[in-house]
């Protein structure tokens, strides 16, 4: 390309101002497309989420979202709508994503996109953990009634806490997971979930070991006078065992004890014959 030497302010600014249009309107058709991709993805994208959102009401998830305690993390959230419908926003999202990424390629802009493309396959790590947590709901409140129901016909402390303390423990494993697939600082998460199991059963190994030492003495001692009760009727049960064992070979137990005092008795001398 063959350049002129600009001689004046006039002809830098005309330059300049021809340059700029030349570029604008050779943008126009990529800003174009770029309009297009977008309208039309959104438009399919609130179609999808309208379909995803009556085929969750239609199998019911509401009702499974209730019982696993999700509808109330969803509320507790400020989002205004029930459990099918933020799975459906979510699903909304995720192909608006999809859409953008298509549109900012067709407008030149490659690092947006890139970005874009790490959010997105962000999103199905961000579906299993919500899965995972509606599942860990469900198995929680079952544990919890189990656990309950079968204390407090055992008459086993307090139902009412162990039941909480399953359910917790399942609640817990559940966000160790869940957090593990988001890939939210799951090194710092699991170690502090291994400190805090460790603690745990350090406490409760000290709590058994300072406050539990007479309880165990007193085990102790109760299996030490059952074994002293027990001594003498094993004794008798071997003594037994052996008189029949001896019995069985055709000896006598007597004889069998050791040497006794014996006496062999001779048969008398027979008077010398006549002469």
């Amino acid at each position: 390309m063959v350049t002129t030497p600009v001689t004046s302010w006039g002809e830098a600014l005309l330059t300049s101002l021809a340059a700029a249009l030349a570029l604008f309107l050779g943008a126009i058709p990529k800003i174009i497309g770029f309009a297009v991709i977008l309208i039309i993805g959104w438009i399919i994208a609130s179609l999808i989420a309208t379909a995803v959102a009556a085929l969750l009401r239609a199998v019911k998830f509401n009702d499974l979202a209730q019982r696993s305690g999700f509808a109330g993390f969803v509320q507790k959230t400020g989002i205004r709508t029930d459990a099918a419908g933020a799975l459906a926003t979510i699903a909304k999202w995720f192909v608006r994503l999809i859409v953008m990424v298509v549109a900012f390629d067709a407008l030149g802009l490659p690092a947006v996109s890139q970005v874009l493309q790490q959010l997105l396959l962000w999103i199905p790590n961000l579906v299993v953990a919500m899965v995972v947590l509606v599942l860990a709901g469900l198995a929680a409140n079952a544990v919890h009634a189990l656990v309950r129901g079968a204390t407090a016909q055992a008459d086993l402390g307090n139902p009412d806490l162990l039941a909480n303390l399953a359910r917790g423990a399942i609640w817990a494993f559940a966000i160790v997971i869940a957090v593990n697939q988001l890939g939210i600082a799951t090194t710092l998460v699991n170690t502090l979930f291994m400190a805090t199991v460790g603690a745990v059963a350090l406490a409760l190994g000290l709590a058994f070991g300072l406050g539990g030492r007479e309880t165990a003495a007193q085990i102790v001692a109760a299996w030490y006078r059952q074994s002293q009760q027990a001594a003498p009727k094993l004794m008798q049960a071997a003594d037994a065992a052996q008189q029949q064992a001896l019995a069985s070979d055709g000896r006598s137990p007597a004889l069998q004890d050791g040497p006794s005092d014996v006496r062999v008795i001779r048969p008398a001398a027979s008077p010398p014959p006549a002469r």
